[in-house]
């Protein structure tokens, strides 16, 4: 092995709506669940992932769902909010494979173009990549095989050499269908133990 490569979100950093939406629906979690399935939902977001911009996000949803302005407005409004922070148990990984100096480590992220500047400003951590990329930036994401493939040809990684970490288990299968060596991520306790299992990391 000569390359990791790290998912973002539910990986390194803490990213969660509920941190913007337990308060906004404090004590009424059906609402948050409906407006969760059937306004801003998960593949909406995606799309954004994949490079639509957020007004025209947002001005979608405004259009379709006039009576949930103040929430629809709060989801980019207060986007930054929902970073809760550094998943440190990993950051702590990366930092001893980054001293190792054995390892190209890259990043793939299913990310908005214009909010991943402020991730940049937040983390200190993501300027030690050798490479970053971004979904939101590239007009893809995550599973598309297009996606991982820009990685590959970019930083000229071979799949057969490579790691590949996240936390979403479609995006997991995606990269073992791409021939890369993929990590199921549930904690970074767990993380750890299969690395050393890899024979990436000593115990």
């Amino acid at each position: 092995m000569d390359t990791i490569i790290f998912d973002l979100g539910g990986v390194l950093i803490d990213w969660n709506p509920d941190y913007v939406f337990d308060a906004i629906f404090a004590n009424n979690p059906e609402r948050k669940k409906y407006f969760y399935d059937n306004i801003c939902t998960p593949h909406w977001n995606e799309e954004q992932d994949a490079g639509r911009s957020l007004q025209a996000a947002t001005d979608l949803l405004l259009d379709e769902h006039p009576e949930w302005q103040d929430e629809i407005k709060a989801y980019y409004g207060r986007w930054e909010e929902m970073l809760g922070g550094a998943i440190e148990g990993t950051v702590q990984i990366f930092r001893e494979l980054k001293a190792a100096n054995k390892y190209r480590i890259y990043a793939l992220t299913n990310w908005s173009a214009e909010t991943f500047p402020v991730a940049l400003e937040k983390f200190d951590f993501l300027h030690w990549f050798d490479g970053i990329v971004v979904s939101g930036v590239e007009m893809t994401r995550k599973p598309f095989p297009e996606f991982y493939q820009i990685l590959l040809d970019r930083y000229d990684v071979a799949p057969e050499k490579a790691v590949f970490i996240d936390d979403n288990h479609r995006n997991v299968l995606a990269g073992r269908a791409m021939g890369i060596e993929s990590i199921h991520f549930h904690s970074s306790e767990k993380l750890r133990e299969e690395l050393v299992s890899l024979g990436v990391i000593g115990h």
